[in-house]
């Protein structure tokens, strides 16, 4: 494939649209020989832990193998979700009613923490709750949804409703789906803006953060630990790896295996289309709300903050693909909704690792003296905010109730290294079948 592509318009990038108003700047920071905690990976987890830390008075150093902000926190859709995905999983038959309710409470509870957070520290990345529609991608998923609704609503604290498929262009100028439920306990923001004001307010505090420093190894040093880096060595009393979607490298080194075998990376590829009229957005996103769809293969997709083009993401490819290749699938994906779109071009195309875990929850503990926060499936911008700032507490020995995303048995599979790009082609492939299979049955 060329860049020659009549689908891309002139100056087509394939790096994120985000990075025009707010690509992660350089940091010439020197590493320091000691920290008293040193929090690997610069993303909103660490930096939410760096900035929770500083707080309660703790030396803190905050490291990078890329540019603070560099990864998935500047290049997701910049949905804010109350814990919908975790709220909606069958997790009373895996953890029992009691201790199922208690995990939903403490996902849903990032959503009025990172409202708090933007609000607290000033944080200008064009924040608005304005709540999601979840388009049913079958007659059997709206059911499933609307069985879902109330559990949400209650364990959110803020309502949701079904809407039929007669009226589903009230939330989405499509016929595409079967209906789908509103949920008001999700907004939209900026994330490369929201990763730049983090780290802003991080760095006020009184944080150092050091880009360009890569952490080849985790050991224990005393009563503290030495972190063997490709800079050099450095001693620091306490760890907290937040690595997430970027626990190995390209070469498969890791600073901590551990939590890299419990980790299942995914390419999640994302166009922006061209501008376009206020009113077509309009017409397409009545209300503006963020869309997610329940397809296993989903695709998710909103209007940018400025309400003048189409941010598409999804699934395009479940192996190593450039964003490039990738741009075409998604702008067929998004013209099977939106039909209307089919001569509209594609300005910007991108890739970034998002996390997944075997048990499909997130995660923060302790493993072999070293903290770690991890495995937001997807939905990260209030999530790795939230593990951050909890585990930053679980560090300072500050928490005041317990968290039920701590501690939870963190499965892995045999023979598992943290490279999926072996079977996630054969997953995928299986995953686009039962779509098929039941759109087809629909």
């Amino acid at each position: 494939m060329t860049l020659a592509n009549p689908l891309f318009a002139p100056g087509f990038k394939t790096s994120p649209w985000w990075w025009e108003a707010a690509e992660p700047p350089k940091r010439d920071s020197v590493l320091p020989d000691h920290a008293g905690v040193a929090v690997v990976g610069g993303g909103y987890a660490g930096l939410s832990a760096a900035l929770t830390l500083r707080r309660l008075g703790h030396d803190v150093a905050v490291l990078d193998a890329e540019r603070i902000g560099w990864g998935a926190s500047s290049r997701n859709g910049g949905m804010v979700s109350g814990g919908l995905k975790v709220a909606s999983g069958a997790l009373e038959q895996a953890h029992g009613k009691e201790k199922a309710r208690a995990i939903a409470e403490s996902a849903a509870a990032s959503f009025p923490f990172i409202e708090e957070t933007i609000a607290r520290e000033g944080i200008d990345c064009d924040y608005v709750r304005c709540g999601r529609f979840v388009p049913a991608w079958t007659r059997k998923h709206y059911d499933a949804l609307a069985a879902k609704a109330d559990f949400i609503a209650d364990v959110t604290g803020l309502p949701t409703r079904m809407v039929p498929r007669e009226q589903q262009r009230e939330a989405l100028g499509s016929d595409h789906y079967h209906g789908g439920m509103i949920a008001d306990a999700s907004g939209s923001l900026h994330p490369g803006k929201y990763a730049r004001g983090l780290s802003q307010a991080a760095e006020k505090a009184g944080a150092h953060l050091v880009d360009a420093v890569r952490v080849a190894g985790i050991q224990r040093d005393g009563e503290g630990f030495r972190l063997a880096t490709d800079r050099g060595q450095m001693r620091a009393d306490a760890v907290l790896v937040a690595t997430n979607g970027y626990s190995r490298d390209s070469h498969g080194r890791s600073a901590m295996p551990w939590l890299a075998r419990r980790m299942v990376p995914v390419g999640s590829y994302i166009i922006a289309t061209e501008e376009l009229p206020h009113y077509a957005i309009d017409h397409l996103f009545p209300g503006r709300r963020m869309i997610s769809d329940t397809k296993r293969v989903l695709n998710y997709f909103r209007p940018s903050p400025y309400g003048n083009r189409i941010l598409w993401g999804g699934r395009a490819s479940f192996g190593p693909t450039d964003p490039a290749t990738a741009a075409p699938v998604l702008h067929r994906f998004m013209t099977e909704v939106f039909p209307e779109l089919k001569t509209v071009q594609i300005t910007h195309a991108w890739t970034g690792n998002v996390a997944f875990t075997f048990d499909f929850l997130p995660h923060i503990g302790v493993q072999d003296g070293v903290h770690y926060a991890a495995g937001c499936q997807g939905s990260g911008v209030a999530m790795a905010t939230w593990l951050g700032h909890k585990a930053a507490l679980k560090i300072a020995g500050a928490e005041n109730a317990p968290f039920a995303l701590d501690g939870l048995t963190f499965p892995t599979l045999p023979f598992y290294t943290g490279n999926p790009n072996w079977f996630m082609p054969i997953i995928g492939g299986w995953y686009r079948l039962r779509d098929h299979i039941d759109r087809v049955a629909a």
